[in-house]
Protein backbone atom coordinates (compact mmCIF):
# COMPACT_ATOMS: atom_id res chain seq x y z
CA UNK A 1 0.00 0.00 0.00
CA UNK A 2 1.51 3.22 -0.89
CA UNK A 3 0.91 6.72 0.14
CA UNK A 4 1.54 10.09 -0.44
CA UNK A 5 1.33 12.87 2.53
CA UNK A 6 2.32 16.14 3.61
CA UNK A 7 5.50 15.61 5.97
CA UNK A 8 5.17 16.22 9.49
CA UNK A 9 7.87 17.44 11.50
CA UNK A 10 7.95 14.25 13.61
CA UNK A 11 9.06 12.58 9.99
CA UNK A 12 12.45 14.25 10.16
CA UNK A 13 14.39 11.42 11.47
CA UNK A 14 13.21 9.23 9.16
CA UNK A 15 13.73 11.89 5.67
CA UNK A 16 17.31 12.46 6.92
CA UNK A 17 17.94 8.78 7.60
CA UNK A 18 17.21 8.39 3.59
CA UNK A 19 19.18 12.08 2.67
CA UNK A 20 22.26 10.37 4.91
CA UNK A 21 22.54 7.55 2.76
CA UNK A 22 23.19 9.76 -0.59
CA UNK A 23 25.82 12.47 1.67
CA UNK A 24 27.77 9.40 3.15
CA UNK A 25 28.01 7.58 -0.43
CA UNK A 26 27.11 9.54 -3.12
CA UNK A 27 27.98 12.71 -5.26
CA UNK A 28 24.11 13.58 -5.88
CA UNK A 29 23.94 15.86 -2.96
CA UNK A 30 27.56 17.98 -2.93
CA UNK A 31 27.00 17.88 0.96
CA UNK A 32 30.31 16.77 2.70
CA UNK A 33 28.16 15.78 6.05
CA UNK A 34 24.81 14.91 7.07
CA UNK A 35 23.20 17.71 9.08
CA UNK A 36 21.94 17.32 12.64
CA UNK A 37 18.44 16.51 13.56
CA UNK A 38 17.96 20.21 14.42
CA UNK A 39 19.39 21.38 11.62
CA UNK A 40 17.28 19.29 9.56
CA UNK A 41 14.01 20.29 11.30
CA UNK A 42 15.06 23.68 10.51
CA UNK A 43 15.30 23.51 6.93
CA UNK A 44 12.21 21.51 6.72
CA UNK A 45 10.55 24.42 8.67
CA UNK A 46 11.89 27.30 6.27
CA UNK A 47 10.79 25.32 3.13
CA UNK A 48 7.51 24.20 4.74
CA UNK A 49 6.50 27.69 5.67
CA UNK A 50 6.18 28.41 1.63
CA UNK A 51 6.16 25.01 -0.17
CA UNK A 52 5.04 21.98 -0.03
CA UNK A 53 6.91 18.92 1.30
CA UNK A 54 5.88 15.57 0.30
CA UNK A 55 7.07 12.10 1.85
CA UNK A 56 6.04 8.80 0.07
CA UNK A 57 4.99 5.76 2.31
CA UNK A 58 4.88 2.15 1.53
CA UNK A 59 3.72 -0.42 3.79
CA UNK A 60 3.77 2.30 6.54
CA UNK A 61 7.34 3.21 6.27
CA UNK A 62 8.65 6.34 4.57
CA UNK A 63 10.22 5.39 1.26
CA UNK A 64 10.94 9.08 -0.15
CA UNK A 65 10.53 12.55 -0.19
CA UNK A 66 10.06 15.18 -2.51
CA UNK A 67 9.85 19.02 -2.02
CA UNK A 68 10.44 22.28 -3.73
CA UNK A 69 12.14 25.97 -2.49
CA UNK A 70 12.50 28.67 -3.44
CA UNK A 71 14.35 29.59 -6.90
CA UNK A 72 16.90 32.24 -6.36
CA UNK A 73 14.51 34.04 -3.52
CA UNK A 74 13.64 37.14 -5.39
CA UNK A 75 9.81 38.54 -5.71
CA UNK A 76 10.05 38.15 -9.55
CA UNK A 77 11.28 34.14 -9.45
CA UNK A 78 7.69 33.59 -6.83
CA UNK A 79 6.51 31.47 -10.04
CA UNK A 80 9.60 29.27 -10.15
CA UNK A 81 10.98 27.05 -7.93
CA UNK A 82 13.55 24.44 -7.36
CA UNK A 83 12.74 20.68 -6.86
CA UNK A 84 14.23 17.93 -5.37
CA UNK A 85 13.44 14.67 -4.27
CA UNK A 86 15.30 11.48 -2.63
CA UNK A 87 14.14 7.65 -2.02
CA UNK A 88 15.05 5.07 -0.07
CA UNK A 89 18.46 3.78 -2.03
CA UNK A 90 16.68 0.17 -1.54
CA UNK A 91 13.92 1.34 -3.71
CA UNK A 92 14.97 2.85 -6.87
CA UNK A 93 13.57 2.24 -10.43
CA UNK A 94 10.12 1.00 -9.37
CA UNK A 95 8.71 4.07 -10.31
CA UNK A 96 7.81 5.55 -6.40
CA UNK A 97 9.73 8.39 -7.58
CA UNK A 98 7.36 9.69 -10.87
CA UNK A 99 4.85 8.83 -8.26
CA UNK A 100 6.24 11.44 -5.54
CA UNK A 101 6.90 14.34 -7.98
CA UNK A 102 3.84 14.14 -10.08
CA UNK A 103 2.00 14.71 -6.84
CA UNK A 104 4.61 17.63 -6.05
CA UNK A 105 4.13 18.99 -9.30
CA UNK A 106 0.36 18.45 -9.18
CA UNK A 107 0.20 20.75 -5.80
CA UNK A 108 2.38 23.50 -7.34
CA UNK A 109 0.39 23.65 -10.06
CA UNK A 110 -2.54 24.39 -7.78
CA UNK A 111 -0.12 27.13 -6.06
CA UNK A 112 -0.15 28.73 -9.14
CA UNK A 113 3.64 27.95 -9.94
CA UNK A 114 4.96 27.89 -13.53
CA UNK A 115 8.63 26.40 -14.02
CA UNK A 116 10.31 23.94 -12.45
CA UNK A 117 14.14 23.68 -11.84
CA UNK A 118 16.31 21.05 -10.75
CA UNK A 119 20.31 21.45 -9.80
CA UNK A 120 21.59 17.62 -10.37
CA UNK A 121 25.47 17.11 -10.11
CA UNK A 122 26.36 15.10 -13.63
CA UNK A 123 29.60 13.03 -13.97
CA UNK A 124 31.49 13.75 -17.30
CA UNK A 125 32.24 9.62 -16.74
CA UNK A 126 29.95 7.83 -14.73
CA UNK A 127 31.60 6.25 -11.55
CA UNK A 128 30.72 4.65 -7.80
CA UNK A 129 29.41 8.15 -6.67
CA UNK A 130 27.54 9.73 -9.46
CA UNK A 131 25.64 8.29 -12.60
CA UNK A 132 23.43 10.62 -14.74
CA UNK A 133 20.11 8.80 -13.72
CA UNK A 134 18.97 11.93 -11.98
CA UNK A 135 19.27 13.56 -15.21
CA UNK A 136 17.45 10.97 -16.79
CA UNK A 137 14.72 10.59 -14.46
CA UNK A 138 14.29 14.52 -14.33
CA UNK A 139 14.12 13.77 -18.64
CA UNK A 140 11.50 10.94 -18.24
CA UNK A 141 9.44 13.64 -16.53
CA UNK A 142 9.15 16.08 -18.80
CA UNK A 143 12.38 18.29 -17.72
CA UNK A 144 14.78 19.73 -20.49
CA UNK A 145 18.87 20.88 -19.81
CA UNK A 146 19.07 24.34 -19.71
CA UNK A 147 22.51 25.01 -17.88
CA UNK A 148 25.97 23.36 -17.74
CA UNK A 149 28.53 24.34 -15.33
CA UNK A 150 31.69 22.29 -15.52
CA UNK A 151 33.55 20.66 -12.45
CA UNK A 152 32.28 22.99 -9.66
CA UNK A 153 31.39 20.12 -7.05
CA UNK A 154 34.25 18.56 -5.44
CA UNK A 155 33.73 15.28 -3.42
CA UNK A 156 35.34 12.41 -3.18
CA UNK A 157 38.42 13.25 -4.42
CA UNK A 158 36.91 14.30 -7.81
CA UNK A 159 35.43 16.96 -9.95
CA UNK A 160 31.80 16.85 -11.07
CA UNK A 161 29.37 18.62 -13.15
CA UNK A 162 26.41 19.85 -12.14
CA UNK A 163 23.09 21.21 -14.52
CA UNK A 164 19.97 22.97 -14.01
CA UNK A 165 17.10 21.00 -16.02
CA UNK A 166 13.68 23.20 -16.40
CA UNK A 167 10.16 22.38 -16.70
CA UNK A 168 6.94 24.82 -17.31
CA UNK A 169 4.04 23.64 -15.89
CA UNK A 170 1.95 26.79 -16.51
CA UNK A 171 0.92 29.72 -18.72
CA UNK A 172 2.51 32.58 -18.69
CA UNK A 173 0.85 36.06 -19.19
CA UNK A 174 1.00 39.71 -19.36
CA UNK A 175 -0.94 39.99 -15.64
CA UNK A 176 -0.33 36.89 -14.25
CA UNK A 177 -1.94 36.17 -10.52
CA UNK A 178 0.21 35.64 -7.41
CA UNK A 179 1.38 32.73 -6.22
CA UNK A 180 -0.30 30.64 -3.68
CA UNK A 181 2.24 29.88 -1.20
CA UNK A 182 1.83 27.26 2.25
CA UNK A 183 0.81 28.55 4.86
CA UNK A 184 2.84 26.65 7.51
CA UNK A 185 0.28 27.38 10.09
CA UNK A 186 -2.48 25.63 8.49
CA UNK A 187 -1.17 22.48 8.63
Amino acid sequence: MERIRDAKFQDAERILEIYEYYVENTAITFEYETPALSEFQSRMHHIMKRYPYLVLEKDGKIQGYAYASAFIGRAAYDWSCETSIYLDHTVLKCGLGRKLYEALEGKLREMGILNLYACIGYPEVEDAYLTKNSAEFHSHLGFSSVGNFHKCGYKFGRWYNMIWMEKRIGTHRAKQPPVKFMDLNAQ
